[in-house]
């Protein structure tokens, strides 16, 4: 069953007096519970397309569907509505507010949706503890580590119990060994039942997942099933010792 599906999706951006098609007619499905890495070099594509799967933007022309709802028709509000029940966003830059410590930072998109206090606390505090992050609840970002950092942010995507989790470059700004052990971590809420995309150039980090696709130019070049095993992420750390 198709959880995403893209169909001849065009998305065009004005510059001054020129369109730059950055997108030329992107056919893209998703079955749900997969494990899809979009890769391609700077310019290829792949975050604009993100950015359509996960309602961040529309596109120019064709069609987008996730469950069979045709999203690329929605309004604004009904767009906001679709993210904040479906999908969870990671993004390279972590995106926390820098004077607000762990918990309210991972409440935040419960606050936003109108959930009283109580159950948003207790759902902030089940997705902290699902991330290895029980005991840093009351740190704020300047805190903690960039690995703890990004596991506040995987946190908060995850805090609204989506299906579908999008990750933009989730490792990019994090040492070798950090960004193993996030990737362990994407490994262990696959195997849990979300459906997660990640956006990457890095092979190694593609190589997490059991499907990866390659835009060049705007175009879908590659889609191919990974052929062997996938590499072993280190077991997730206890709590006191996430970096």
């Amino acid at each position: 069953m198709s959880v995403i599906r893209a169909e001849r999706i065009v998305k065009n951006y004005r510059l001054g007096e020129v369109d730059v098609e950055v997108l030329k007619g992107v056919d893209f499905e998703v079955e749900k519970g997969e494990y899809v890495a979009l890769m391609g070099p700077s310019g290829s594509g792949k975050s604009t397309l993100m950015n359509i799967l996960g309602c961040l933007d529309v596109p120019t022309t064709g069609s987008y569907f996730i469950d069979d709802q045709e999203v690329s028709k929605l309004t604004d509000d009904e767009l906001a509505e679709v993210r904040g029940r479906r999908i969870g966003f990671v993004f390279q830059t972590f995106n926390l507010l820098a004077r607000t410590d762990a918990l309210h930072n991972v409440e935040l998109p419960l606050i936003y949706s109108g959930m009283p206090r109580k159950e948003r606390r207790e759902r902030a505090v089940e997705a902290l503890r699902k991330v290895g992050l029980g005991d840093r609840m009351g740190h704020q970002p300047n805190e903690m580590s960039g690995g703890q950092r990004q596991r506040v942010a995987i946190a908060r995507a995850l805090v609204n119990r989506p299906s579908i989790l999008l990750a933009d470059e989730p490792t990019g700004n994090l040492d070798s060994r950090t960004s193993s052990e996030i990737m362990a971590l994407f490994d262990q809420l696959h195997r849990g039942g979300n459906t997660v995309i990640v956006v990457t150039h890095e092979p190694d980090i593609a190589a997490h997942a059991d499907r990866q696709v390659v835009l060049r130019d705007g175009k879908v070049v590659s889609d191919q099933r990974s052929a062997g095993v996938r590499p072993q992420a280190p077991a997730l750390p206890a709590a006191e010792e996430v970096r």
